[in-house]
């Protein structure tokens, strides 16, 4: 027969969204059963483990696989977007910069602004569960999704969460938590395949353009992988819309600026 050990929890910031209303914002108890690692119940109670950054138990830092005791307390802290945790071992190992990102099948909006953007960003409606926490792995890639049971399987070391249906509210969420501003390279990759841009003499695509267009545009840029050829069309006034209003709110401002 397993011991039962008690042990209080309390979650901050935006996890508190994982919880039912009346654990929200208080300290709560919980009986586990036998040795339970803090990652277990944490997400047992509703978080995925990749929107966590720090975990205290009784005032220590404590790793996901930290066996929780009788009476201990838990503290559960979200992403830190502008705290720095000088001098506490982190939860998982830093994300590589620049950020590369895969998406599940309900973000397709969202794909296309990070891609416009110059974000590295795979999504494909074809994935599976499994395949996309796979790639996330194996490519160091952080999974965005509204799915939380997604971020919760083990291969996963980098989620988003979601909560918005909106686009724009999505994109502004992950450009925040992740600061990608300094990332940001419109006009580099390909909306539709994601595979890198580059400026080509219109002779090289002439064969794939439409009459008016031939006679009416003369710089070009194609899509290494897919060869989708860009211009600046009739679309390009709202692309570039987008690209200026995420750019007027990037929080450190411009670069050079004090």
């Amino acid at each position: 027969m397993y011991e039962v050990n008690r042990t209080h929890f309390r979650f901050y910031g935006e996890l508190n969204a994982f919880l039912p209303p009346e654990r929200r914002g208080r300290s709560f108890a919980v009986d586990c059963n036998g040795r339970v690692a803090v990652k277990h119940q944490i997400e047992a109670l509703g978080a995925p483990h990749t929107e966590v950054d720090l975990i205290l138990a009784d005032g220590d830092p404590a790793g996901f696989d930290h066996i929780l005791v009788d009476g201990q307390r838990v503290a559960v802290y979200p992403s830190f977007r502008s705290l720095e945790l000088t001098g506490i071992p982190p939860l998982r190992s830093p994300l590589e910069r620049p950020a590369r990102f895969i998406l599940d099948v309900h973000l397709g909006q969202l794909a296309s602004y990070l891609r416009l953007l110059g974000c590295d960003t795979r999504y494909a409606i074809d994935l599976e569960d499994a395949a996309l926490a796979k790639i996330a792995h194996d490519e160091g890639r952080v999974l965005v999704t509204r799915d939380h049971g997604l971020l919760k399987r083990r291969q996963v070391v980098y989620g988003c969460c979601l909560w918005s249906r909106d686009p724009w509210e999505q994109l502004l969420n992950v450009a925040l938590r992740y600061g990608l501003w300094r990332e940001f390279r419109p006009w580099s990759r390909c909306l539709r395949c994601n595979g890198l841009l580059r400026t080509v003499p219109k002779e090289a695509v002439e064969h794939q353009l439409q009459p008016k267009t031939r006679r009416t545009f003369d710089d070009f840029r194609q899509c290494a992988a897919c060869n989708q050829v860009y211009w600046h069309g009739s679309h390009a006034p709202s692309l570039m819309a987008v690209i200026e209003r995420v750019m007027a709110l990037d929080p450190d401002g411009p670069p050079g600026n004090s």
